[in-house]
């Protein structure tokens, strides 16, 4: 696998698995295998596009689940190809929805594979339905545990904090 900050990657074709991906849980998991799954169908490489810091913990200031370089272990495991890790910043959050999608279609994707909440550009102006004006987009469901409930880092944040470790090591898949 091999990593890069935005700007500094161009592919002629590519499968991107886009999002925080901060816990790289059984619902990331299953993202990213798709985009891995998809880009060997599609004879192309997997890419996952992520963020350091996640958003989550730029505007709210929450817990960190797995710190950059441990998330870039558990996404090499995962068999992707390579990995865009876009600075979080003051600069990053003030670009328009347009200046992403124009880095996009540097790697050339095939398919993008998002979240259905998944948002981008200032203000999170930017949603899927324009994305799809420029590309070709695969909104993954989202993943529940045994129990029916959605797998998302946000949860398991909240059973570290009420002690509940065995819930969260069970739904981090790890």
């Amino acid at each position: 696998m091999e990593t890069y900050s935005e700007g500094s990657l161009k592919l002629s074709g590519s499968v991107i698995a886009i999002g925080a991906f901060d816990g790289v849980h059984q619902g990331h998991q299953t993202v990213i295998g798709e985009a891995v799954e998809r880009s060997k169908v599609l004879r192309v490489p997997s890419l996952v596009y992520t963020f350091d810091p996640p958003p989550r913990f730029y505007f709210q200031g929450v817990r960190i689940l797995t710190p950059v370089k441990e998330k870039l272990t558990l996404i090499k495991q995962l068999e992707v190809d390579y990995v865009v890790v876009a600075k979080f910043d003051e600069f990053y959050i003030s670009r328009p929805p347009i200046d992403f999608i124009k880095y996009l279609k540097r790697l050339n994707p095939l398919e993008i594979i998002v979240g259905s909440d998944f948002r981008f550009g200032k203000n999170r102006e930017g949603d899927i339905n324009l994305l799809r004006t420029y590309f070709n987009v695969r909104v993954m469901k989202p993943v529940c545990c045994s129990g029916g409930k959605v797998i998302s880092s946000t949860r398991i944040r909240e059973l570290i904090s009420q002690g509940q470790m065995e819930e969260s090591v069970a739904l981090l898949g790890r």
